[in-house]
């Protein structure tokens, strides 16, 4: 899965969305993911949701029929591009102020006080709480069967408006089986629904839990990976026998990468290569592939927030998302090391492939500021047959592999070699 991320409130209203859709199935992406586009509380958050079967009004385009009439037709305007669609499924929560609250108590966590209760998550130590949500109350709901069936609701309305997979947040936070029933009930309808569930922030523990519900996908926590430490692989060993994983150089929720680095395309370049060829998938945010600084956000992004390009990478992501399309190896969470090398400023990463001969390799420079000298006495025996390996590297790919070999890397550059076992 290449996944390109249409956040609906810089995209504007659908009739709007057609050049992102061109742009995206131009540069080889094969998935849209939007955030929540239905009808919002009063803090105005996409992910405030106050009714789950309406369409906000506001990404309609006047006098041109009904929201939801709408919504449909620009997904279907993506599907003859190519494209595929993953809404985003709310489960854990909706808006404090939604009229579920009132209709439906028992389905809520209180605190003690008689308020409702709001759901949280620990981001560096801290608590955030977000007040304008109001949590479900899982385990306790006197009327678990009634919740049940209003989640079901929900994933019946977003298929039936035309989504091919739900990417659900916070997907921890909500029971094993409330998903594995949720899950179970969709595939009796649409069987090859995707399903991804977001789980940053989380123990890998947390992680496993989740995932083994029947989810086929995860995301994933490379985007703040250092190449060096150990946590990632540990991580990417455990969870790979259960799901695959989605890799991103940033999201929503994190600074625009470009402004986190000073302006660094070589930042740019090296981080959204990682992300496509370490994981099943990979996920971008609409601006990345012009260098955009400003950091999208749920309540105050509008269309006229929409950048002059900073950074032209729009070759760079096409390139690199044909090597993933092509190469089945870097399309699975399979078998991987790292691999040690005399210079600690460069990654060598290995990867085979459970599903074909296929085997790849990676070297990457870790410094974005500086050019790194890599040599190795021959690649081959990195390989596990010692096959003839090839570059199919985005940039500069190299005609001979020498052996020795020995190549200094420009900062951030990486070198991607295949070989069929």
């Amino acid at each position: 899965m290449r996944i390109y991320n249409l956040f609906p409130r810089l995209a504007g209203r659908f009739d709007q969305w057609r050049p992102h859709l061109e742009r995206a199935a131009d540069l080889g992406f094969d998935w849209v993911y939007v955030n929540p586009i239905h009808s919002r509380g009063a803090s105005d958050s996409l992910y405030a949701i106050a009714d789950p079967f309406t369409v906000a009004p506001d990404f309609a385009a006047p006098g041109r029929g009904a929201p939801l009439d709408q919504l449909r037709a620009v997904l279907a305007d993506g599907r003859r591009l190519g494209l595929r669609w993953m809404a985003d499924l709310v489960a854990n929560h909706c808006a404090a102020d939604s009229p579920l609250v009132r209709a439906h108590p028992d389905w809520f966590r209180w605190t003690s006080a008689g308020e409702v209760e709001h759901p949280s998550c620990i981001d560096d130590g801290r608590e955030v709480v977000w007040r304008d949500l109001a949590r479900f109350d899982f385990a306790g709901t006197r009327d678990r069967a009634g919740l049940l069936a209003h989640l079901r609701a929900m994933v019946d309305w977003l298929i039936d408006a035309g989504f091919d997979g739900l990417r659900c947040d916070a997907a921890y936070q909500v029971p094993r089986e409330i998903w594995s029933d949720l899950i179970a009930h969709a595939r009796s309808r649409r069987r090859d629904l995707v399903w991804v569930a977001e789980t940053l922030g989380c123990t890998v523990d947390q992680t496993l839990e989740t995932a083994r519900a029947g989810f086929n996908l995860v995301v994933n926590s490379g985007k703040w990976w250092d190449f060096s430490s150990a946590w990632l692989i540990a991580q990417y060993d455990l969870i790979r026998h259960v799901c695959g994983s989605i890799g991103f150089p940033e999201s929503h929720d994190t600074p625009r990468l470009f402004e986190e680095t000073g302006g660094s395309v070589a930042a740019q370049q090296q981080r959204y290569l990682f992300a496509a060829l370490f994981s099943s998938g990979v996920l971008m945010p609409m601006g990345y592939e012009f260098g955009f600084r400003r950091r999208l956000h749920v309540v105050e992004t509008r269309p006229s927030h929409w950048e002059q390009p900073s950074a032209d990478l729009r070759e760079f992501i096409r390139r690199t998302n044909a090597v993933k399309r092509s190469a089945p190896v870097f399309q699975e969470d399979g078998p991987l090391q790292i691999i040690p090398v005399d210079n600690p400023a460069v990654l060598v990463m290995w990867k085979g492939s459970l599903t074909c001969r296929q085997e790849g390799i990676l070297i990457l420079n870790k410094d974005i500021r500086s050019r790194q000298w890599f040599r190795t006495p021959a690649l081959r025996h990195w390989v596990q047959s010692g096959a003839p390996l090839r570059c199919v590297s985005p940039e500069n790919p190299l005609d001979y592999l020498a052996e020795p070999f020995e190549y200094e890397l420009r900062p951030g550059e990486g070198i991607v070699l295949l070989a069929n076992r």
